[in-house]
């Protein structure tokens, strides 16, 4: 089934899609500038109905892959359609016009990565708090929590709050060395 699916992303698209069997199902890449085209393209002729999940990776110096998962419930066959997006100008057409569960899904992806899906009908923040900053799933974005406030399981079997053996604190990936409670913030000279 997998190579008809993928024969028929050829003969519609050509060298424009990349095609690669994965675990239940066929995975698509495809450039943005026919996100759309190769959403609509799913659902009409390849009777992918049922929009399962859309998301965002933030895959650093080349950008954030935009990943959907789709399904036919007719031909039981699941399909991975991916784009990848430049990081500094990372926009990229709703497809809220083809799968309207979308919608939810792709506020998610602009919220927590910075992906601005032009066209969409109602780009609202949806999870985080009014007046936060920043976007907490790309990979440069400092977690809080993980300074502020140390892990409070065991770290090796046996070993607990019970006379175990402390351990020098190390800060987690990424976490600048000034940055969390016990450090003092160098002010910013003024301007």
């Amino acid at each position: 089934m997998s190579a008809e699916l993928a024969a028929a992303w050829t003969d519609r698209f050509g060298d424009e899609v990349t095609t690669e069997e994965t675990f239940g199902g066929l995975a698509v890449g495809v450039p943005p500038q026919v996100w759309v085209e190769a959403l609509t393209f799913a659902r009409e002729e390849l009777s992918c109905g049922f929009f399962d999940w859309l998301t965002g990776v933030d895959e650093l110096t080349e950008g954030f892959a935009i990943v959907a998962h789709v399904y036919s419930l007719e031909s039981r066959h699941h399909l991975l359609i991916r784009t990848r997006i430049p990081r500094e100008a990372p926009v990229l057409p709703t497809a809220t016009g083809v799968y309207r569960g979308a919608d939810w899904h792709e506020r998610e992806t602009q919220e927590m990565f910075g992906v601005v899906f032009e066209g969409h009908p109602n780009p609202l923040p949806l999870l985080l708090p009014d007046g936060f900053e920043g976007h907490p799933l790309r990979k440069e974005f400092v977690l809080a929590a993980r300074v502020a406030k140390p892990w409070p399981g065991a770290k090796e079997p046996g070993e607990s709050g019970h006379g175990a053996p402390s351990r020098r604190r190390v800060r987690p990936p990424g976490v600048p060395d000034d940055w969390g409670p016990g450090t003092t913030r160098k002010a910013a000279p003024d301007a």
